[in-house]
């Protein structure tokens, strides 16, 4: 049986509300994976994926960066939440760094088998755990942003590294994916990048219906990346 719960967790300044999954069947000790969420903040899709993860056999934690209510009933309201972290990007790695130090806290969690996904502005969230220097046993960024902070440029990367990409994404073009790839090898990464061509951003959420916009769900990249995650995870927690 799958069973979530709301959680509540905290640093210095703010409170901040996730939601666990995992299958109470389960008794052993157990991997986790952190979801980071999209620009609009915690939301029931990144919960779903926390339930898909429990069925899995992981503990899923769809995680929140934003804080406690912080949560966008616009795009322009995301875009403000998404730009407080985007120019400050310490701080996004911070809160990141909270999430992560919580769920290993988790009854069961093997502190020893961590994983993080993330989607849209969540991919970048995860790409900058990674960067940081943080050792996972990896994290898969779909459809995110790939720029890299200003800081720790030669920190190397030890967590490897899945990035699944839709190759017509006006927010990260071909130079930007180049650029990522190009960076992840500079800093010795154990990366790869699956692209889907006829792909745009956005291509995992069934809302996303605006292809003048280049946001466009497509099942068959979804399909597929989620299936290239799952042969992930499946590897590199043996």
């Amino acid at each position: 049986m799958i069973n979530t719960e709301r959680v509540l967790y905290k640093d210095d300044e703010n409170t901040y509300e996730g939601v666990v999954a995992y299958d109470t069947e389960i008794k052993t000790k157990t991997p986790v994976v952190l979801i980071a969420h999209a620009f609009g903040g915690q939301s029931k899709s990144e919960e779903s994926k926390a339930i898909e993860l429990a069925q899995l056999g992981y503990i899923g934690f769809a995680i929140d960066i934003y804080g406690q209510g912080k949560r966008a009933k616009n795009p322009q309201e995301a875009q403000r939440l998404m730009d407080s972290l985007n120019s400050d990007r310490k701080l996004l790695l911070e809160r990141m760094k909270v999430s992560l130090e919580y769920a290993k806290k988790f009854k069961l969690a093997d502190i020893d088998r961590i994983g993080a996904i993330g989607f849209c502005f969540g991919g970048k969230c995860v790409l900058d755990l990674a960067r940081s220097g943080e050792k996972l046993n990896g994290i898969v960024s779909f459809h995110g942003l790939y720029d890299a902070p200003t800081f720790n440029q030669d920190t190397k990367i030890t967590t490897p590294v899945l990035v699944l990409h839709g190759w017509d994404d006006p927010l990260a073009p071909p130079n930007e994916t180049i650029s990522l790839a190009n960076e992840l090898t500079s800093k010795n990464a154990d990366w790869e990048i699956n692209a889907y061509g006829k792909t745009g951003h956005a291509f995992t959420n069934p809302n996303a219906r605006f292809p003048e916009k280049g946001l466009m769900y497509s099942e068959s990249a979804n399909d597929k990346a989620w299936k290239r995650m799952m042969a992930f995870f499946e590897n590199v927690f043996k």
